[in-house]
């Protein structure tokens, strides 16, 4: 699986493996690895895990340097202080297709098999 890196200001905050998503709506999401750099974020994201994070101006790059176009943005949704360190999340929103499946090999086909699957039978 490929890593994705986090940055706020210019400044890796951590990293997600952008393990599941929904592949029509454009959104890919995982368990959100926060480096030390991330305090500095922290209580901002925690303020604004409810709400749209766009203030933030975060940022999500591919291991090749690339930017993910987040259309819908970047959100890390931090409930740290209640469930620890596994209770954060990275959503990356809007990535449009066939960047999608480009960077998520496969989840777009596994979404829409069940549909094309009962076509073929209801033409039957």
């Amino acid at each position: 699986m490929s890593r994705f890196t986090v940055f706020y200001n210019s400044i890796p905050i951590g990293h997600s493996e952008l393990e599941s998503g929904d592949p029509p709506m454009g959104v890919a999401s995982g368990k959100f690895v926060p480096l030390p750099s991330y305090q500095e974020a922290q209580p901002l994201v925690i303020a604004a895990r409810d709400t749209s994070q766009v203030h933030l101006a975060l940022i999500v790059r591919t291991t090749e340097d690339r930017v993910l176009p987040a259309q819908g943005g970047v959100q890390i949704v931090d409930y740290s202080p209640e469930l620890g360190t596994d209770g954060i999340e990275l959503h990356v929103l809007g990535i449009g297709y066939p960047l999608y499946e480009e960077l998520f090999p496969g989840r777009h086909a596994a979404y829409v098999a069940p549909f094309s699957n009962g076509r073929s039978k209801q033409q039957k």
